[in-house]
């Protein structure tokens, strides 16, 4: 009796805890993608005046990780910087030079995001 009393505590501990961290990660504040401890990844700013912007919508996208990683793949584009929301699923790049489409949807996809517009 005190057996099964344990095993169905212990097993409410593991539910709780796998729900929680469920909840977290598909409010994108898990660590999903590569660790718990999360460094942001500052802004870049351009080095000439903006001439274009563009938005595309991503999927895949879950937790810091994920927008650290394409924060840092889009601005290592020379004359980009971008923008990650990961509430509406969006990627904001401005670039101070033209820049095909292609360049960032490559590179978006190059880390197994799916690029929806």
């Amino acid at each position: 009796m005190i057996s099964n009393i344990i095993a169905i505590v212990v097993l409410i501990l593991i539910i709780t805890f796998a729900i929680s961290g469920s909840i977290k990660h598909f409010k994108g504040e898990g660590g999903c993608c590569g660790g718990s401890s999360v460094v942001k990844v500052p802004d870049k700013k351009l080095d000439n005046p903006v001439i274009g912007k563009k938005t595309f919508t991503v999927e895949g996208m879950h937790c810091e990780n994920c927008r650290n990683r394409i924060k840092r793949t889009i601005n290592s584009i020379d004359g980009a910087s971008c923008k990650v929301n990961l509430r509406k699923g969006r990627v904001d790049i401005e670039f101070d030079r033209e820049i095909d489409d292609d360049v960032f949807i490559k590179a978006i996809e190059d880390l197994d995001f799916h690029v929806v517009s």
